[in-house]
Parts: structure tokens; C-alpha cells; sequence
């Protein structure tokens, strides 16, 4: 399968078989990322928790005030 970053925009390939390429098909919300670009963002948050300034927001659904 062939996927689209939607970051930097580089195309790469998926086995057919693999779970991210099911979800993909499956649910047309969910996006790709490449593994820089996912790097890249998990780095930087590291860095925004490692501030203290970083706050988690959750929504306002009763299951998440519960959780």
C-alpha cells in the first residue's frame, strides 16, 4: 500500500497485511506519518514536558472525568 506523510509529504510503502495499512483503509481519518516526522514530534514533546509548562487537556465526556 502506498502512504502519504502528511508532514513532509514523502510517499512510502506498507505491506498490504500490516495493521497500520488496515486502519488506514478502514478509517479514512486516521493519517500516515513517517518515522522522522514521528520522531521528530515525539522529541519535541519530550522537550514540552521536560518545561513543566506542558498540560495534558482532556475533553468533558463523563468517561474521561471517571478515568
Amino acid at each position: 500500500m502506498r502512504v502519504k506523510c502528511v508532514i513532509c509529504d514523502e510517499i512510502g510503502q506498507l505491506p498490504d497485511d500490516a495493521p497500520l495499512a488496515k486502519t488506514l483503509r478502514n478509517r479514512p481519518i486516521h493519517t500516515y506519518m513517517c518515522e522522522q516526522c514521528n520522531e521528530r514530534i515525539a522529541d519535541k514533546t519530550v522537550a514540552r514536558i521536560a518545561t513543566g509548562n506542558f498540560v495534558f487537556r482532556r475533553s468533558s465526556h463523563s468517561i474521561e472525568k471517571n478515568f
